[in-house]
């Protein structure tokens, strides 16, 4: 179209009808009084719809009487108030939301800096101490016992180890003696200087952040802290921390075995906890634990805990001989009351996870204070932040379904794909002969509950399997690649790496007469496209949930293309390159077009975990180089770019028994196909040398997006005779603006991508004549040739869809032709005014 341009469409412009808005207030001339039977009609339809196009409001006037004697322009005066009082009502509380938490995060620094102050005085005693014994030498050498204490002074902050305690009974006055010392041990770490803290990079505390992040240096194991506030009660809080399952993603079960009730409405509970290992090259660890939980004089809450082990005392915990036993140093959360609501909740992660016991090129896994943060730590409060909104009615629905059932479906692939990654013989996994070559490894699972879960009754289904799942599974160390960049990459391009044929076998078994086993192609990809349809993401965007849907391909009993789409439900997290210690993770499942509740789900995916024990902290931010100057970080980050990650790929399958060793060599091949296609990606978006930039390239032909929002700028500019500067925020202004931007086939800013409910990568996939209705065609059509000819034409208002096929109402529309640097017509921009949901 428009030469060989590009069709282009520019949703924006709540603020381009402001001035049309307060003219049409003046134009009606008077004040209106309304009666209350008009404003109860006009709030119903405020809750309905806020933004009501003129034809709705002329639609109102003749479906309600009471309103026949308002005017149109009235009206429309009325909502746009509405909608202004209905803004103040919500910043006045988001204000008064912020000066909450700054005021405990003021509180919460003001701690901290004591607790520094104390630890440099500390310091300061342990140096004077040493210089005099420096000074000294005679004393040093012969006083053992000066010696000894300026040993074990030198080693106090390195190795931090726990005391030894005589044997204790397990009876309750025994236990009561363990669960006092580890709160003693877990307050001292959580609001003393028992832990020498660093503050995580990336985290600074402020009033939109999560909280505040620190991460230990040079302690026994790996520690990680955090400070937050959060809108909810601190019985709440405990109520939900206490449920590790539900939050903690890598927590495979959690056992209570004994409870003794304790003093203060507490009690003192003996734990069994499994965790999944992250990747199919190391043994699952587990842990045997005591927990405590009090009340303090000052109203706060504590859940601590501890391993009990030979050292501390206690019974013995249950053997476990598929699992390695890991130990919790002392740790949990104190939760304190805040004044006017909500809580400020202290949590402090301490584990020695045996890093010793898995493969060199592993243990950076076990051994990085920062992963620890990620995935309990900082997920801890994701979490507890995700529950408070959904409270308060700040999440909005996705797919009809709440947000609790949503939650329900990421859990469920997350966990899916756990299993699948480890195995577990308990689970009815046993391993499968090889075929010589030991790069992938094939594991079956003849247990129906493995496929359906325990959600739902298995022998409808199962019955018409005859078999059971088979799972491929596969581990790679990648160099110089980000896992949030490479997971990125796999979720927008399907194509690179996926085979058709395999999607559809996959699709198959949720129907009653599965495809023939397929083989698979090398180079076939898509015979369609890839529409994504988001359902929910977290407060943060950190994790996303999400309908795929691959339009028009797959295969029947002769091979013959079928014309019928497939779903997908997706579940992609750790995409943020600036998340220090963050797993990537894409794990997928297909569906059929029901999509209940109980839905059985089968998810495969990858996962990419950061290795690498070079990462930037406070320490690296400022470097001081052999000459006395200082490097920054962007000077110093090249080293940080030989980085390594462990890529774990695992796909499930259903078999019939007849067919078993049939799917067993096409999984087989599929994993090696993927593997391949995956280093062929990786090679592609590493970089080329220390210190570029690492990140997809643009495609060739296509403007870089800065390059584009000029074009779309200075061509509305030169349409319009508007006056204003360019400057090289322009883009960074066009994607926050407040309403919508976005090319089709090209770009859009987020405004755009919640209007048309979909992403940058899906809206490739949108045309215009999925967008606008009949009437919108018609109106675009006949406003062709002048938009060529004067470069720029409003169209009246209308109706348009989404990519979810919600309608759109707009009171006007703006379009016109962007030109390039050549002045030739590169793409058609569109300016949406006033747009809402219908």
């Amino acid at each position: 179209m428009l030469g060989g341009g590009e069709m282009a469409m520019v949703v924006s412009g709540k603020e381009a009808g402001k001035g049309q808005q307060q003219a049409a207030a003046m134009e009606a001339g008077k004040y209106v009084r309304y009666t209350p039977e008009q404003v109860e009609a006009l709030e119903r339809v405020y809750n309905e719809c806020p933004k009501p196009s003129s034809l709705k409001r002329q639609q109102l006037i003749r479906e309600c009487p009471i309103l026949s004697n308002i005017e149109p322009k009235q009206i429309k005066v009325w909502f746009q108030n509405r909608r202004c009082r209905e803004k103040q009502r919500k910043e006045a509380s988001r204000l008064q939301t912020v000066n909450r938490k700054l005021t405990a995060m003021n509180k919460l620094l003001m701690e901290e800096n004591d607790r520094l102050q104390k630890q440099v005085s500390h310091l300061v005693y342990e140096n004077g101490y040493m210089r005099q014994q420096l000074h000294n030498p005679s004393v040093a050498t012969t006083d053992t016992s000066c010696e000894s204490v300026v040993t074990s002074g030198q080693h106090h902050h390195q190795q931090n180890p726990t005391p030894q305690h005589p044997q204790r009974d397990a009876n309750p006055a025994g236990l009561l003696a363990i669960a006092e010392e580890t709160l003693a041990e877990f307050l001292s770490k959580a609001t003393g200087t028992a832990v020498d803290w660093v503050q995580m990079v990336g985290m600074k505390p402020g009033p939109d952040s999560i909280g505040i992040i620190a991460v230990s240096h040079n302690c026994s194991g790996v520690a990680a802290r955090a400070c937050g506030l959060v809108s909810l009660e601190p019985t709440k809080v405990a109520e939900i921390l206490k449920d590790r399952p539900s939050w903690y993603r890598d927590c495979r079960c959690l056992d209570v075995l004994t409870v003794i009730p304790a003093g203060n409405g507490g009690n003192i509970e003996l734990i069994y906890m499994q965790t999944y290992a992250p990747t199919t090259l190391a043994v699952a660890r587990d842990f045997w634990t005591l927990r405590y939980t009090t009340a303090l004089e000052d109203g706060s809450l504590v859940i601590c805990e501890r391993s009990l082990t030979p050292a501390t005392g206690g019974p013995a915990g249950p053997p476990a001989p598929n699992f390695i036993r890991a130990e919790m140093l002392p740790s949990g959360y104190l939760i304190r009351p805040c004044e006017g609501g909500g809580s400020m909740i202290h949590i402090v992660d301490h584990v020695d996870l045996d890093p010793w016991s898995v493969p060199e090129v592993l243990r950076p896994l076990y051994e990085s204070p920062k992963i620890l943060a990620q995935k309990t730590t900082i997920a801890a409060l994701r979490h507890l932040t995700q529950i408070a909104q959904e409270i308060s009615g700040e999440v909005p629905y996705g797919g009809g379904r709440q947000p609790a059932a949503l939650r329900a479906f990421s859990q469920r692939l997350s966990r899916g794909f756990n299993d699948a990654v480890n195995g577990f013989s308990d689970d009815g996994w046993s391993l499968l002969g090889s075929d010589g070559v030991e790069d992938v490894t094939i594991a079956i699972n003849s247990s129906p509950n493995k496929f359906l879960g325990s959600q739902a009754n298995p022998s409808a289904l199962y019955s018409t399997l005859g078999g059971g799942i088979l799972c491929a599974k596969a581990s790679m160390l990648l160099q110089n690649v980000p896992p949030a960049i490479l997971v990125r990459f796999l979720r927008e391009h399907r194509s690179e790496w996926a085979d058709c044929g395999v999607d559809a076998y996959s699709a198959a078994s949720l129907r009653a007469n599965p495809y023939v086993v397929p083989g698979v192609r090398a180079s076939t990809g898509f015979l369609g496209s890839q529409v994504i349809l988001p359902l929910a993401h977290t407060a943060e965007h950190e994790e996303f949930l999400e309908v795929i849907r691959l339009e028009g391909h797959g295969f029947n009993q002769d091979d013959v293309i079928l014309s019928r789409d497939m779903y997908m439900l997706q579940l992609c997290s750790g995409v943020d390159e600036n998340a220090v210690g963050a797993c990537a993770q894409l794990v997928f499942a297909p569906i059929d077009e029901s999509f209940d509740d109980d839905l059985p789900l089968l998810p495969s995916g990858f996962r990419d975990s950061p290795a690498t024990t070079r990462t930037l902290d406070l320490a690296s931010m400022l470097e001081i180089g052999s000459g006395g100057t200082a490097r920054t970080v962007n000077e110093t980050a090249s080293s940080t770019y030989n980085l390594r990650s462990v890529l774990t790929i695992a796909f499930q399958f259903t078999y019939e028994n007849h067919l078993r060793d049939n799917v067993a060599a096409m999984a087989r091949q599929y994993v090696r196909s993927v593997v391949a296609s995956v280093q062929r990606v990786a090679m592609a978006i590493a970089p080329s040398r220390p210190g570029c930039q690492i990140g997809v390239k643009h495609p060739p032909g296509s403007p870089e997006a800065h390059t584009l929002a000029q074009w779309i700028s200075r061509s509305y500019r030169a349409h319009t005779g508007v006056d204003s500067q360019a400057n090289d925020s322009l883009l960074k202004l066009l994607w926050h603006h407040p309403d919508a931007a976005s090319p089709v086939f090209t770009f859009s800013n987020q405004a755009g991508l919640d209007m048309l409910e979909t992403t940058l990568m899906a809206l490739q996939d949108l045309t215009l004549e999925k967008i606008l209705d009949d009437n919108g065609r018609k109106v675009l059509c006949s406003e062709f040739p002048k938009i060529m000819q004067q470069g720029i034409s409003y169209l009246p208002a209308g109706i348009c869809l989404s990519s979810m096929g919600r309608p759109v109402s707009y009171e006007q529309a703006v379009t016109w032709k962007v030109l390039n640097e050549e002045d030739s017509p590169h793409c058609l921009a569109f300016m949406f005014v006033n747009w809402s949901f219908v």
